[in-house]
């Protein structure tokens, strides 16, 4: 038995795909002292890797997760256990075949190979399929399986050999000790080790892992069905563990496979099965492993019916049978992605779980980067652990959101398609007024957002011959014509918009400027009562955050970020407080009601008594005023390139405010407006970058067009790789493109919605100096400058206004031109309005 070491620098616990590889990455960036324990012995102890499936498609519509795909990838071959096989993903619906254009479209973006493939070409690659039943396929040839136990053995023997690693097999963990907000230690079966650092890695038991150190992982187990038929006679003489392409047969929800003379059919189409995490059982009540469940046939055999379709000969073969049956279980978590990085709960607590095998190394790599201060090679923030608010990590809404995902594993989903489980569960002080008023509604971070009001459809006559309807019902789809009326409205007079889901941050203390000063690139000692928007970095000089912040006082500060990172934004706050600052979340507290239009002016000053006239109350200025009997903070800023405000006020009080601003507006022409004016048109028609689109850690403020004239002589995080990127001619440029015509093969408009590979003339990929591929980040409809609206990087010899280039979408091309190769905006390039 291996002593226990009384101190490690790190104690990973779990010793599945994701800790194995953790620790070969800690161990190559120089830590020591590591020490990885796993209840189970190895090299299988038991958890999802040891009956994974283990094959790999490239192919991914979140950039993140192709990245952390073809990092893990690279890392298999390196190791040589992976074996490249090819897949096909087959089509038994029109639906389907417009789907796998999408995805050719979106392979494509990203560089991997891929093709359509008619039903003939199918079964030349898979003899056994039959062709009758399906209706084409798309076809990626990089597909993959591999070796993933041995690729864990060889990561974690590599760790052991440089002397940096203490393996404890057989080893429990009973309790995680947190004193003043710091880990301490880790009690084992073994004893107590002394550490600063504590990883989770353990796959489908993380929360209960986590609740050892009072903290919350959004995570649940659910069984996946596998079965696996031989032995088959075809796959007899044929070499190593494939010979024949992977398919997955999207449309029943499954997968079939060649594993050596078998073929494992596994199902995400029967009922989801959610299991506790401290209800899975032990290694000693286990017949195979604690992941390997009894097999619940009639949950299955609705999927072997539709796999003998697809199949018949080899699958129906009555020398073969099933020698292998298991209810699998498997991590989800409610969006999808790993939780990945830092705890909030504790300094020192680390989560590396809900990977799968197909992106488990690049996991390890990152988490390991991060523990060491680092950027991440692949950018993880959607992956953060820290990013769910509360009632995110409940169980009620991890098991519903997994119920609700399982089955849609293959599906066709929109981009913009909503859930529909735990809603609602956070409403604006106003939510009533817009039900009465048949809001549509989207959910952000929880919130219920109006995205349209149906009770504007009135506007669709007014502004009829504008509004760039939509005929194709992909792109119709959850959008209406709507939301351009509303647009056009607003430009016209004044439109309302409920900003309830910001999340809303206080940094105060007499280090509060300190404080916002290293985390913001823009000066912020600036006199109370401005507002600064800003851009945080990371250490590398790519975005982190983008926000606008408020001087209140001399040692306050209000930071007004976007819902969706509010947890996360909040996090990196606290990481880099000083000593004398102090963050509160006032987001439960207080709500925001935006204002804006060329008649907005008018509107406000027939409920208050305030000057707010320009010379009053100036641009990026702020201050409170009364209106209606109440305080109201407002903050003259837009998101939407018009005149207005951010009106602010305790949540109680929104209500108030907002029939106050509604009965004075209607005699100026004043209407609701949703997040689709808020969030695209009015945005894209200034040209203004969002995060998580145009802003990601893995471009900077040189190539977003974001710099300032001078650099503030504070120092902030990022602000050396800053100033090198200063010094050198981009080799990307964040540019707008008008596309010239919507008009597809059959006639019909089409509109693109994003991810979209940016193409030359003839049809080629763009890439640029670093890699990096053109792709539309953001698309949406231009009403008040009568065009289709893309963003995107373009390398900095196609970042030339006037170019001609094609996007591609659902398999056709379509001319497009750079109106715009700056931050210069289409739309008012002036500023008047906004300044006004």
């Amino acid at each position: 038995m291996t002593d226990t070491p009384r101190r490690a620098s790190a104690v990973i616990i779990g010793a599945g795909i994701v800790g194995n590889s953790l620790v070969h990455h800690l161990a190559l960036l120089g830590w020591r002292d590591l020490v990885l324990v796993d209840k189970g012995p190895m090299p299988n102890p038991g958890g999802s890797t040891g009956h994974a499936s283990n094959f790999i498609f490239p192919i991914e519509y979140s950039k993140m997760m192709f990245e952390l795909t073809g990092d893990s990838t690279a890392q298999y071959q390196e190791l040589g256990v992976f074996t490249q096989s090819g897949g096909i993903e087959v089509a038994r619906t029109p639906e389907r075949m417009i789907e796998l254009k999408r995805r050719c479209s979106q392979a494509k973006a990203w560089g991997i190979p891929a093709e359509l493939v008619t039903p003939g070409e199918v079964n030349k690659l898979v003899p056994y399929l039959d062709e009758s039943v399906i209706l084409g396929g798309a076809h990626f040839p990089t597909v993959g399986v591999v070796d993933s136990l041995r690729a864990g053995t060889l990561m974690r023997e590599s760790a052991q050999k440089s002397g940096a690693l203490t393996v404890l097999a057989g080893t429990e963990v009973y309790d995680i000790s947190v004193e003043g907000g710091q880990v301490r230690s880790v009690t084992t079966s073994q004893g107590e080790i002394e550490t600063g650092n504590v990883v989770i890695c353990c796959g489908v038991w993380s929360p209960r892992i986590a609740r050892m150190a009072g903290a919350r992982l959004a995570l649940t187990p659910t069984v996946h069905q596998m079965i696996s038929v031989g032995p088959i006679a075809l796959f007899a003489d044929t070499p190593g563990e494939i010979s024949y392409p992977i398919v997955r047969d999207v449309d029943t929800n499954m997968y079939e496979r060649q594993h050596g003379g078998d073929m494992e059919v596994g199902s995400y189409a029967h009922r989801p099965i959610i299991v506790a995490p401290d209800e899975i059982p032990s290694i000693e009540e286990s017949v195979l492993s604690p992941t390997e469940l009894p097999f619940t046939g009639e949950d299955f055999d609705p999927q072997l019916e539709q796999a003998l379709e697809l199949m018949p000969e080899l699958l129906g073969d009555e020398k073969a049978g099933i020698r292998y049956a298991i209810n699998g279980l498997i991590s989800m978590t409610p969006d999808g992605y790993p939780l990945l990085g830092a705890m909030p709960e504790a300094s020192g607590l680390w989560a590396a779980a809900a990977s799968w095998i197909k992106e488990g190394p690049g996991c390890g790599r990152a988490v390991a980067e991060l523990m060491s201060g680092q950027v991440p090679t692949v950018d993880v923030h959607e992956a953060d652990a820290a990013r769910f608010y509360p009632h995110q990590q409940t169980v009620e809404h991890v098991r519903g959101r997994a119920r609700e995902g399982f089955n849609k594993m293959y599906g066709i989903v929109h981009p913009a398609e909503q859930w529909e489980s735990g809603r609602p569960i956070r409403v604006s002080p106003v939510y009533e007024r817009e039900r009465a008023l048949d809001a549509v509604f989207y959910e952000t971070a929880g919130w219920e957002r109006p995205h349209w009001y149906a009770s504007n459809s009135g506007l669709l006559d007014r502004y009829a011959g504008r509004l760039m309807e939509r005929s194709a019902e992909w792109e119709s789809r959850w959008w209406s014509p709507v939301i351009n009326a509303e647009h056009l409205a607003m430009r016209d007079a004044a439109a309302l918009v409920d900003l309830s889901a910001f999340a809303v941050l206080e940094i105060s203390g007499p280090a509060a400027t300190d404080a916002v000063q290293t985390l913001s690139v823009a000066q912020m000692d600036v006199p109370v009562g401005r507002v600064v928007y800003t851009s945080w970095l990371d250490e590398k000089g790519g975005f982190r955050a983008d926000l606008t912040v408020m001087r209140l006082a001399t040692g306050r500060f209000r930071v007004v970020t976007g819902g969706a990172t509010g947890m996360s934004d909040a996090a990196w706050i606290r990481r880099h407080l000083p000593e004398g600052a102090f963050l509160a979340d006032l987001s439960s507290a207080w709500t925001t009601i935006g204002l804006w239009g060329p008649r907005a002016r008018d509107v406000l000053a027939a409920v208050t008594d305030g000057d707010v006239s320009h010379e009053g109350f100036g641009f990026a200025t702020c201050r409170e005023i009364e209106a209606g009997g109440i305080v109201v903070l407002a903050s003259r800023i837009s998101y939407v390139g018009e005149l207005g405000w951010e009106l602010h006020v305790p949540i109680e009080q929104g209500a108030r405010l907002w029939d106050t601003l509604w009965a004075a507006g209607q005699a100026f022409g004043l209407v609701p407006a949703g997040i689709g004016v808020y969030g695209t048109t009015g945005r894209l028609e200034k040209g203004y970058r969002a995060f998580g689109a145009e802003l990601t850690p893995d471009y900077t403020l040189v190539e977003a067009g974001m710099t300032r004239p001078k650099v503030k002589a504070q120092s902030f995080i990022g602000k050396d790789a800053y100033l090198r990127q200063r010094s050198e001619p981009p080799c990307a440029v964040m540019c707008t493109l008008t596309v010239d015509s919507n008009e597809s093969a059959d006639g019909s408009l089409r509109y693109m919605l994003g991810g979209e590979p940016i193409l030359s003339p003839a049809g080629e990929r763009l890439v640029d100096a670093k890699g990096r591929p053109s792709y539309v980040t953001s698309a949406g409809s231009g009403p008040s400058v009568g065009a289709h609206l893309l963003m995107a990087y373009l390398p900095a010899a196609e970042a030339v206004e006037g170019n001609s280039l094609l996007v591609e979408y659902m398999g056709e091309q379509y001319p497009v031109t750079v109106a715009r190769a700056s931050a210069t905006p289409l739309f008012d390039p002036e500023n008047e309005r906004i300044r006004s």
